[in-house]
């Protein structure tokens, strides 16, 4: 298509989705400037301004993670018959709230429950973010989706730039204010929001406020009920681990198990966002409509066993030649989070009913949650314990499940095509 030749510049200028399009890609990034910001100083707030001790802090972020993963699904349900851009203003106002209450809670007892609404907010907004996309641009979401990502990336650069400062002045009201600046980035992405019109949707279940009602349509089918969505779903965890390999896996590799200079920790960030922002859209062009995006999939099962396969063989050397290894590394696990943007969105879409998306995009967000919460103890209790034998594991079982996610997405998609009797997902056990 013609849009696919436009540069990241034209295309930001001129997004899928027009101006609403516009408003939210800001929106985003300014929420993951904020992001950024609490992301790099959320550690030492808890450390030197609520006098918490490592195995608390540990156990805070570790439940607020788990609390998370029923943002995804709760958004979804709610998003089927109440309109997306109020929830999604709500989510992110519930998150100002949360930061605030952050400021006045000094205990792990109160911390607790506020961060758990914090993460369970975020995922429920990432969710919302994704079906309005997915309903204001229609069948360019793949060219959406990769402008959010870069948008995401630089915003996230920047908060993290900007902690960084706070950071170097160390003090209580350093970090305080820093917290104040992520604040100010969700009433601000609030307020951008708000800007924008709700997007035509064909699939609400309920009938809007004031519609008659004619006996209504026949009951959507629930994604819990749908076997072969879940089984995406399943399979989309491991496909996930990306994000765990590059935040976790590499600089905990290159303390414990390498020589190489602990400066180089950062390289792996700046490798991944520079990457992100210059090559999502390319990529993303390569991978639109859903058979491309499962054929995303099985390259998705080459780049992440290749990464395991440089971590396994090519770190044991000189610091210096270590030192190329985990960037090369790096750069195999970004190639991978390329494919795996793509993909994973594309899928969820494509694989879920018309008449239930909203639910069923709500269930497929649960995959990046769980895999945020059990991808780190994965890497740090199993796969770096075994040493090289550990990412080559590692880089077997992704591949092998790469392999059994594209095949079994394949045959859904065909028997979804119009005229094989299956143009709705199944409902049963049996889906695919």
């Amino acid at each position: 298509m013609r849009h696919h030749g436009n540069g990241l510049l034209t295309q930001l200028r001129r997004p899928p989705g027009g101006r609403d399009g516009r408003i939210m890609l800001l929106a985003q990034f300014l929420d993951r400037a904020g992001t950024g910001v609490w992301a790099a100083s959320s550690v030492l707030y808890f450390t030197f301004v609520t006098r918490l001790d490592a195995r608390q802090v540990g156990l805070l972020l570790g439940v607020a993670a788990v609390a998370g993963i029923a943002g995804s699904p709760l958004a979804g349900r709610l998003a089927e018959r109440f309109p997306v851009r109020g929830l999604l203003i709500g989510s992110h106002l519930l998150r100002l709230g949360t930061m605030g209450l952050l400021l006045v809670c000094d205990d792990f007892a109160a911390l607790l429950p506020v961060m758990a609404l914090t993460c369970l907010a975020e995922r429920a907004a990432k969710t919302l973010e994704m079906l309005f996309a997915t309903r204001a641009t229609g069948e360019r979401r793949s060219t959406y989706q990769a402008l959010t990502r870069s948008a995401a990336n630089a915003g996230y650069a920047l908060g993290a730039g900007a902690a960084a400062i706070g950071l170097a002045v160390g003090t209580e009201d350093a970090y305080r204010a820093l917290v104040l600046g992520n604040a100010l980035s969700y009433a601000l992405t609030a307020a951008l929001v708000a800007r924008t019109r709700e997007p035509r949707d064909a699939g609400r279940v309920a009938a809007r406020a004031g519609e008659p009602g004619t006996g209504g349509p026949a009951p959507a089918p629930s994604p819990w009920r749908d076997g072969g969505y879940l089984r995406f779903v399943l399979l989309d965890i491991p496909m996930n681990l990306d994000d765990s390999v590059l935040n976790v896996g590499l600089p905990l590799w290159l303390i414990n198990h390498t020589t190489a200079p602990h400066a180089f920790v950062p390289a792996f960030l700046v490798i991944n966002t520079v990457l992100v922002v210059v090559l999502q859209l390319w990529v993303s062009a390569r991978a639109e409509g859903p058979y491309r995006a499962a054929a995303a999939v099985g390259l998705y099962g080459v780049a992440m066993p290749a990464a395991c396969l440089v971590l396994a063989f090519g770190t044991g050397g000189g610091a210096w030649s270590a030192s190329a290894a985990l960037l090369v590394a790096a750069a195999l696990v970004t190639a991978a989070e390329l494919l795996r943007s793509v993909s994973s969105w594309e899928l969820a879409v494509s694989l879920a009913p018309d008449r239930a998306r909203a639910s069923y995009l709500g269930v497929a967000g649960m995959s990046q949650s769980i895999q945020k919460s059990a991808g780190p103890l994965l890497l740090t209790g199993a796969v770096m314990a075994a040493g090289p034998a550990g990412w080559l594991g590692l880089g077997a079982a992704v591949a092998g499940l790469s392999v059994v996610q594209r095949r079994a997405c394949l045959r859904r998609l065909a028997a979804m095509r119009p005229g094989t009797g299956a143009t709705q997902a199944p409902t049963g056990a049996t889906a695919v």
